[in-house]
């Protein structure tokens, strides 16, 4: 009877959790896949990079030859009075004429003003681009902690699950005992108890797992929350750490130091460009075309050509001050790497302490777990035989539950860090 009840209690069990088990599966690699193909964040990155590109070519455009085309038709004018050609209308006595033609203009010199503005662009350009790699990899960590955790909350709910169904078993044998005259009720209340938090423990799980896998779906830019039967990965070999060689490693290729290094060339050469606003532009400019129709003492075409030097000689304190916040804001970025550095250097160290705590918990929460089973078949064999009361093996039974759980987040808090290491290294690439 009671053995084919406990069969019954088991089968259902594993029932129930073949129903919760979604039908697509999913890799740890597959999940960063489908989070670097569909995550928001990845395309603002790389329309940002794209955008930056654009500027670059606007900047540049300033180095190249600027070239207009031109059709003006005047009449009703006096044809006694001040005559133009095509182009403009900037003086109101003009002879009657209709004429076409073009003006092209280009920068002689300005005293590599632009050429620096035109480095800055490109500097910044390049931040975009490793902005996007940072991006990348910060959207990997989320992946591998979002994986990871649900890992860990289904283990948690197959461990209270489990935990359940041992103790609707026990309490159906201990109301058996005790209908017998072996067991007193207390015993049966204290089973009684146990079975109840036992059910709490499963519906806190199970929330816990709805949850993890709407942050899951979240992170993959999913719109919606979606479930997943995670593929379990092997815990990565553990290697001792050379703090001082994984902090040269990481000041030289993590993308969002590399990224505020460009971003403070870019600022750099913007001070330089800004101060050369006081100097003056040497342009070369030309136009040419033909009248038409016109007045009798214009010819049928015209040309010239000339050079124009700019010299700014007074702007209110405009140029002054536009070079004192560009110099400001370049030694406000060399103080942003420089505090970047400082953060990744204690960053690396930090993660790498976690690193060795959760390898060490590892094995600590291993060997917790087979003193606790062993703890657990003793106390079970004390109760069968009388030698024991309840308390002792709910207690028992308490201690296995929290050892597997233990176990279950050690082993996965483990790979989180390992994750985390890789990523203030920057080795999260994809």
């Amino acid at each position: 009877m009671m053995f084919r009840f406990f069969i019954l209690v088991m089968v259902a069990a594993q029932l129930a959790r073949a129903a919760d088990i979604p039908s697509n599966s999913l890799t740890l690699a597959e999940a960063r896949e489908i989070a670097l193909k569909q995550h928001p964040k990845i395309s603002v990155a790389n329309l940002t990079a794209l955008a930056a590109r654009q500027v670059t070519k606007e900047v540049q455009s300033s180095l190249l030859p600027s070239i207009f085309g031109y059709v003006t038709a005047v009449g009703n004018a006096d044809p006694n009075n001040t005559r133009i050609a095509a182009g403009g209308l900037n003086n109101p006595l003009i002879y009657e004429r209709e004429a076409q033609g073009v003006s092209i203009s280009q920068i002689i010199t300005d005293f590599g003003r632009s050429w620096d503005l035109t480095k800055s662009a490109r500097l910044r350009e390049r931040s975009e681009k490793m902005n996007v790699d940072a991006t990348r990899a910060q959207i990997l960590l989320e992946v591998d902690n979002a994986f990871f955790s649900t890992l860990e909350s289904q283990s948690v709910l197959q461990v209270a699950q489990e935990t359940v169904s041992n103790r609707a078993f026990i309490l159906e044998q201990i109301q058996a005992l005790a209908s017998n005259k072996m067991r007193s009720e207390l015993d049966v209340s204290f089973a009684s108890v146990d079975y109840d938090q036992a059910k709490i423990l499963r519906a806190k799980a199970q929330i816990d797992v709805q949850t993890s896998f709407a942050v899951f779906s979240d992170v993959l830019g999913e719109p919606r929350s979606k479930t997943y039967r995670l593929s379990d990965e092997p815990p990565p070999t553990y290697v001792t750490n050379n703090t001082s060689a994984l902090i040269l490693e990481a000041l030289a290729q993590r993308p969002d130091l590399v990224q505020a290094r460009y971003q403070r060339d870019a600022a750099q050469e913007f001070a330089r460009a800004q101060g050369k606003l006081n100097y003056p532009t040497l342009s070369a400019v030309g136009t040419a075309g033909e009248i038409a129709t016109g007045n009798s003492h214009l010819g049928p075409d015209y040309a010239a050509a000339g050079i124009n030097l700019t010299l700014p000689l007074y702007e209110g304190g405009l140029n002054a001050g536009l070079r004192r916040e560009a110099q400001l804001r370049a030694k406000a970025a060399d103080e942003t790497v420089r505090d970047q550095e400082n953060n990744i250097v204690r960053d690396v160290e930090v993660t790498s302490l976690n690193l060795d705590y959760a390898w060490q918990r590892l094995a600590l929460t291993e060997e917790l777990l087979r003193n606790a089973n062993q703890a657990l078949e003793l106390s079970r064999a004390r109760f069968k035989g009388g030698i024991s009361s309840i308390i002792e093996l709910s207690q028992a039974e308490l201690n296995q539950t929290s050892a597997q759980i233990a176990e279950a987040g050690a082993r996965f808090a483990y790979q989180i860090q390992h994750s985390a290491l890789d990523f203030q290294l920057g080795r999260l690439r994809y």
